[in-house]
């Protein structure tokens, strides 16, 4: 017969380590904590990035980053700074092949600009065509031409362009007229 003792579980340690269910609780215990280091560690704040020693008067002493850096410089033929410029998307400008963009109003300025500078809705500063295609530019919002959305030029559109490519698209701009867009 046998004794009460024989059915009940082996509950004698073991010596190959320790139980089965222990080693499960430990091996989770350190992948819970892998995980957790891990996503501290993605979390953490990014460390200043170290940035060299630049003499002062040096070109690199100057910081550039791609906000500075001008669309255009103004070395380029006209044709070349309205391109680049991006301006053939919204206007139609004569003289520039493909600048037959919907968006912003013709850019007749030797034709509109006067008229646009005695419109009552003017808010600009602006004295010449020349000063109205600047202004125009680098504040879009102070004169919106009827029958085009407000806000449709972009505000920061005049810092990426140098300022000889400015005065050359203004130069360039008060001498078209109607009659030169027509082909």
């Amino acid at each position: 017969m046998d004794s009460p003792s024989s059915n009940l579980p082996d509950s004698r340690p073991h010596s190959s380590g320790p139980p089965l269910r222990t080693q499960q609780r430990i091996v989770t215990l350190l992948v819970i904590g892998l995980v957790l280091l891990s996503a501290l560690w993605t979390l953490r704040a990014p460390s200043p990035t170290r940035t060299p020693h630049v003499e002062e008067g040096s070109v690199a002493a100057g910081t550039i980053s791609p906000e500075k850096v001008p669309l255009v410089t103004g070395e380029e033929s006209i044709a070349d700074i309205f391109i680049r410029a991006g301006c053939p998307v919204c206007h139609t400008i004569p003289g520039i092949a493909g600048a037959n963009g919907q968006v912003g109003p013709r850019l007749v300025l030797g034709t509109k600009g006067e008229q646009r500078l005695r419109d009552p809705g003017y808010r600009g500063q602006a004295k010449t065509v020349h000063d109205y295609v600047v202004e125009s530019v680098l504040e879009p919002g102070r004169f919106i031409v009827p029958g085009y959305p407000e806000r449709t030029m972009p505000t920061w559109y005049g810092s990426k362009l140098s300022a000889l490519a400015l005065e050359k698209i203004a130069a360039y701009l008060e001498q078209q007229t109607e009659h030169e867009s027509v082909h």
